[in-house]
Formats: C-alpha cells, structure tokens, sequence
C-alpha cells in the first residue's frame, strides 16, 4: 500500500506541474506517425541534423525537422533499445539479441544491409533478458549493458550460450508459467544469470565485433553514457541487492552489487549468489557515484548524458531520464580524494513532459530531443524537445560540492532573501544493501545547517552543519530559494581540513 500511495503521489506532482510553463527551458513535442507505436528505445542525431529514432515494435524511422516528416529507414528489430548514428547513411543499434550495423548503400534512404555486429553472449528467453545501449566511446567502440532474467516467468526450451546449473537443472526453468513455483523462485534467485554475461556490462569493438567483458554487478542497467571526465556511467534500477536507483562510474574489472553475475567471472571459485554473504561482497564491491532515492527523486532512472555549453547555465554537468515521473534529473558529479560522487536536483518537472523519459540526444541547436517509453510499466510515449529560453531569470542551486564540515552552494541568481535561505533543511540517511527488494532509509536523521555568504557574495555560500559528516550516507536537502528545492548528495569521501 505504501508504494501504492507513494506512486500516486508521484503522479499528482506530475500532473499538477503539466500546465506550468518552465521559466528557463520550453517544452515541444514532435509528432510520431499515425499507426506506429509511440515508444522510443533509441535516439541519435546524424551528421546531417536529422533525428533517427528506434521504436518498440521494431520500426527505425528518420525524422527531417526541417520538413517535419518521417520516413521509414529499417523494420524487423527485435526491441530495439539504443542506437547510434555512424554517418549519414549507417546506425549501430542494440536490439535484444546482438548489436547491429544497419546501413543503406544504395542511398536511397532505406536499408538494405543488416549487419550482426556481435552477438556473443547468452539468451535464455526469459523476458527480462532486456540489452541496453550501446554507448561509444573516443576510440568508436561500444558499450551495451545485459539485463538479469527474472524470476517472474520461466525461459525458452531453446537458449544460446552456456548453461550455468548452480545446483538447479536447467528443465526446472521450462515448466508452464501456470505451475512456475515459489520454490523455484526462491531456489534460482529473484534475478539471476544462468547464461553468459547476463548482469553485465559488455565492450564491442567497433571494427571486428570482439566482445570484452567490461563490469558485473548490475540488476537492470537502463542507461549508458559518457560523462564529461570521459568516463563510463550506467544507471541502475531498485530492487533486490539494489537499496535504491543510482548511477555509477563504471570501470573495466569492477563489481558493481548485484551478485548474480559473479559466477561469469574468469575464475570465480565463490558461492552460488543466492548464498552470497553481504558483508563478504560489500569488500569487493564498487559503491554508486549517486544515489537516486525511491519515489522521493527517481523510481526508474535511465539513460545518462553530458550537457553541452548553451543548454542554460549547466554545461558539463549531467542529465538523466527518469521512468516513472515526468522529471528529467540534473547530476552535479565531483571527485573527491580520488572517487567520483556527486548531487541530483530535478532539472524540469512536468512543464509539458509526460512520464518515461527514457531516450537523449542534443542537436546542433542545444535542444534535448527525448524519447518516451512505458513497455509493461509505468510511463509514457512519443518524443518531446526540450530548448533553452529565456522566459525569466529563475533561481536554482547550479553547483554543490562537498568540504570537510559542510558544502559550497552557489547559486544562478543572486539571494536577496537571506532569511528565506535561512528556511532551507536537511535530512540524511542511509540505504542497506542486502538481498532484499529495495530498503528503506536507514539511520534518518535531521542536520542543521548555517549558510554563510563567500568573501561577501550573494550567490555563493559556505554550509556549515551542526553534526559531523558520514560516509556512504545521502544527504537531502530542501532549499527554500530554489525553483527545484529538493537537491540529495551522496557522501562517498570526505575532504580532509
């Protein structure tokens, strides 16, 4: 009932920001054709200022916005969730058995070869078995992210790659979903990898198709993107092993929480995940550079972009979709003592977006194109704009960073109103990380908190707070001037004095 109520909630914050226009961004939509199904699971630009978009069913259509027209470019896909634009004439698209090169040579606008890049790793059928991406990075290559099979539903008689038995028979995952069992359930895990690479983020190279396998650790990684040091981040979302969503820089070799793919590491002599100990592979485990706390700031975040100089004052930072509102999320990201971490604050709320931002890509223009999806779950449809304006000068926090006893705080406005300031709270809190679904916030505690003005500024302050810091805790704040006050900070390191 909880989440229930919670959900709603989220959804009357949504619907009640909807007619209130944003003061420094406007938001458009772009017509999809009658007859196609509206969900977008890729997005990019090419070189000649047209948008390429996937859609569910299977459909890459161009969109001219010159015309305003779309044309149908390929078909057949099976869920296609991510591509990117070679040229002109190619795309590289993750779809759910392998990645893609789909290209038209005869230059008539429609493809007429179709390329399997890579498809080396396992399906089992499960209907999870979800592949995201890819991302690309300087060097052209690609990162797509595997799905954990759930145990919601049973898996095909028919599998590619190694079984993986753990001490259950590979038959006890085909029975009729009418008689699939909580004891089967509870034996396989509720999310687990019985087939290569599953939980895992994966590198092809773009010119041969050799996969490297990159990181473990995920549960259902709807996200990739380069950030602006250059490094790889995946998003996560809640559920078992997984406290709440969150974001993560992602380094080749790296154990991200979730233990399911553990056994598909070279040489891995442990347990089988479902035995897995917490303690033991919290020691082994890269923690999240942000976390993104259920109902109050993300239930489902997706994928993650750079935001360019022009896109309002915020070039360099970051953005991230959000499934089950219609938010998009700015991230704030800095390194401290040598670990990324960093803060979210909702960037546009409602203000003419619908649910399941789920697809970004800029334009030459600085306007964000989105791609809405839903699948079975919360969220929406179709495809939106997102363009700087100036329709009033508003106030938001535009930078956090953390010190020793408090944080720096500056401002896109002057503060005027120091006793408005004086209004702004803090909480803080932790997530358990465990085998169950989700957690509750752990060790909730308020903080006071004094802003100080820096060498006399009216838009940058020092925030001194009246408990020492903690580590591995989120710190939530809610500041009274700002047009998006809810802003959480995830406290990985803390500076030395």
């Amino acid at each position: 009932m909880n989440k229930f109520l919670s959900y709603v909630g989220f959804i009357a914050l949504s619907l009640s920001a909807q007619a209130v226009k944003h003061p420094g961004f406007d938001v458009s939509s772009i017509k999809i054709p009658t007859g196609q199904d509206p969900q977008v699971g890729g997005l990019d630009i090419m070189p000649n200022g047209k948008i390429v978009a996937t859609f569910h069913e299977g459909d890459v259509r161009i969109y001219d916005p010159e015309t305003k027209q779309w044309s149908l470019f390929a078909s057949g896909l099976h869920e296609p969730l991510g591509l990117v634009a070679e040229d002109d004439h190619t795309v590289v698209i993750v779809q759910r058995p392998e990645i893609t090169r789909i290209s038209d040579t005869d230059g008539d606008g429609v493809a007429d070869s179709y390329q399997c890049l890579c498809d080396d790793f396992g399906m089992s059928g499960n209907y999870h078995e979800f592949s995201f991406g890819p991302a690309r990075d300087a060097e052209g290559n690609f990162y797509l992210s595997l799905n954990v099979a759930s145990n919601g539903a049973p898996i095909r008689e028919e599998i590619r790659g190694e079984w993986l038995e753990l001490g259950l028979a590979r038959e006890k995952f085909m029975v009729d979903r009418k008689e699939w069992g909580a004891g089967i359930k509870h034996e396989a895990g509720r999310m687990y990898s019985r087939v290569p690479y599953r939980g895992w983020v994966v590198k092809v190279d773009a010119k041969t198709g050799e996969m490297t396998p990159w990181a473990s650790g995920f549960r259902s990684p709807n996200g990739l993107g380069f950030g602006p040091d250059g490094e790889l981040y995946v998003s996560d979302n809640q559920g078992d092993w997984v406290g709440t969503s969150k974001l993560h820089q992602v380094k080749q070799g790296n154990f991200y929480g979730h233990p399911a793919s553990l056994p598909w590491t070279e040489g891995y002599e442990g347990p089988d995940p479902v035995k897995a100990d917490a303690k033991k592979l919290d020691e082994i485990r890269t923690p999240a550079a942000v976390w993104f706390t259920q109902s109050t700031m993300a239930n489902s975040p997706s994928q993650p972009i750079t935001i360019p100089e022009g896109f309002g004052e915020f070039g360099g930072q970051m953005l991230i979709g959000e499934m089950n509102k219609a938010r998009i999320i700015r991230v704030i990201l800095e390194e401290v003592n040598g670990v990324t971490q960093g803060a979210c604050t909702p960037l546009i709320d409602g203000h003419g977006l619908d649910m399941g931002v789920n697809r970004f890509v800029f334009n030459e223009k600085n306007e964000l194109i989105i791609g809405h999806e839903h699948l079975s779950w919360p969220g929406g449809e179709g495809m939106a704009i997102v363009s700087p304006a100036n329709n009033a000068p508003y106030q938001d926090v535009k930078t956090i960073n953390i010190t020793a006893d408090g944080f720096t705080v500056e401002f896109l406005q002057d503060v005027e109103d120091t006793a408005e300031l004086a209004k702004s709270t803090l909480v803080r809190y932790t997530f358990d990380y465990h085998h169950h679904y989700g957690s509750a916030q752990r060790e909730r505690e308020n903080i006071g908190l004094t802003f100080t003005p820096v060498d006399g500024s009216k838009k940058k302050f020092t925030v001194s707070l009246d408990k020492p810091h903690k580590e591995d805790f989120c710190y939530e704040f809610n500041i009274t001037p700002s047009y998006n006050p809810l802003l959480c900070y995830t406290v990985r390191e803390i500076p030395a004095k």
